[in-house]
């Protein structure tokens, strides 16, 4: 048996220790996608940052969680907000979705105005894109 892990605890503490690592990697590397995803960071204070986490990278991902943590989730709801209006505006370019009811009243009186529709197929128009 190896003289590391003699008995069951220290295998426990092992195990421990090795989730606490992997949860600290996991800050450290969501800090560093933060820092490189924030638009409003000038280059200088990037670099900046950079230094601070490459060379002292656990005391650096709690420094910028200290001082740019309020802000970091406020720009992921709002790259997530971006992301989601992008998707809706896609999926009703592709669906061909219904255009909005003034541009069908729009649509309508250009028809009547060119003679293809009359008053009454104008108005009944204008009632379904109203409903």
């Amino acid at each position: 048996m190896d003289a590391m892990t003699n008995n069951f605890g220290e295998v426990l503490l092992w195990t421990f220790w090795f989730f606490i690592w992997i949860g600290a990697v996991m800050v450290w590397i969501r800090c560093v996608f933060d820092l490189f995803g924030d638009r409003g960071l000038s280059g200088w204070a990037k670099a900046g940052w950079a230094i601070v986490l490459v060379f002292l990278p656990w005391v650096g991902a709690l420094i910028y969680l200290i001082a740019r943590g309020r802000s970091m989730s406020e720009r992921q709801r709002a790259a997530a907000a971006e992301r989601e209006s992008a998707q809706k505006e896609y999926i009703q370019q592709v669906a061909g979705g219904s255009p909005s009811p003034a541009a069908q009243i729009a649509d309508a009186k250009q028809l009547l105005d060119s003679g293809a529709i009359n008053q009454a197929e104008f108005e009944a128009l204008k009632a379904k894109a109203v409903a």
